[in-house]
Order: structure tokens, then sequence, then C-alpha cells
């Protein structure tokens, strides 16, 4: 049987992920690595490409590269408190769609209310740099949801790699199955173009 074709979108040229270290943030290559042991599809499924960092943006990315937003998957940080207790989440959403966290969020992490994590204790918390964090990675207590749009069948997912100098993507079904992710029926709302 012959090995699943490493995904490909717009012109950038990927290579598998586990090859390219250096373009992996520490966190985000132990993580893979880990993964890899029991899914083989990540060896050749999940690939890297180096992109100028000033790009790492997803709309300048899309822009410059000719990609379709509805590839690009968002991930942002998010901490709720209730009764003295922090939670904390990845909430992953496409680039077309921006993450209800005023109610869906709030309501999936039990709190009263949920906000962005800060910039700073993004960078600090997630061993990544701001405008490349990813869900793959973060620390273990935190909670890692993901839209169903993101995972359905067929769907790129097109996401940060803990450095701002390269992105991954991967197949949305198999983001499904890294340990941590939690499929989410609308975690996020379609943007409202005016």
């Amino acid at each position: 049987m012959s090995e699943p074709a490493l995904p490909r979108l717009g012109s950038l040229p990927w290579t598998p992920a586990l090859d390219r270290p250096d373009l992996l943030a520490d966190p985000v290559r132990d993580a893979l690595a880990a993964w890899a042991e029991d899914e083989p599809r990540v060896r050749h499924e999940v690939a890297v490409t180096e992109i100028d960092p000033d790009h790492a943006d997803t709309a300048t990315l899309n822009a410059v590269h000719e990609l379709p937003p509805s590839a690009s998957a968002n991930c942002v940080l998010v901490a709720g408190r209730r009764g003295g207790e922090e939670r904390v989440a990845a909430v992953v959403v496409l680039a077309t769609t921006r993450a209800d966290v005023n109610r869906r969020v709030r309501t999936l992490l039990d709190a009263r209310k949920a906000s962005f994590l800060a910039h700073d204790r993004a960078v600090a918390e997630s061993g990544m740099e701001f405008g490349g964090i990813t869900p793959l990675g973060l620390p273990g207590q935190w909670r890692v949801l993901v839209d169903s749009r993101v995972t359905a069948p067929g769907a790129p997912a097109l996401m940060g790699s803990g450095l701002r100098r390269s992105k991954i993507l991967l197949p949305g079904d198999l983001l499904a199955t890294f340990p941590p992710v939690e499929v989410v029926e609308d975690l996020a709302l379609p943007i409202v173009q005016t």
C-alpha cells in the first residue's frame, strides 16, 4: 500500500513537518513526534512550509500566496473563570468565521465570563510566537476546542507552527484525531461582511 500524499496548498513548497524540526516551535515538534508514534498518518500528512514572518497574519498570507481563506484554521486562546478557578482553551475556527467566545466558548468552559488571553501571557505560557500559535503542543491542562467545520472530510487545515516564519498544513479529519482535540458543532459564527 502506498503512503498517503503530502497535503499541498497554493504554490508554497511543502515538506513533511517532522523532517523540518527547525520550522516548528519546540512544543509543536514534541507534540507531533509523540502523536506520530500512535498515528502513522502524522509522518506523511502533516506538512510544513517556510514563509516570510511579515506574512504570518492570515489575511496577508492568503493574499500574498493566493490561498483560500476557507483553508485557514485560526487558533485563539481564551480564558474563563468561575469560583476562583481559571479554565483556558485553545479555540480553532476557520478564517471565514469567528469564535463564539461570549456564548458557546463561555458555556463550554462553564465560566461566567470568557475573554482572549493577553498577548504576553499567550506567548509565555504556550511557548509559541504570537501569530504562530497552534493547537498542537499546548499545555496539557488546556482544552483544545475545534469547530467541526475545520475537521470536515476533505477540508485542509492551514495553521500556525508555533513560529511566525512557517505554517503547518494537515487534513482536518486528521486534526480531529489529535488526542486533546474536542470537535464542537457551532463553535464559530460566520463573519458578516460589511
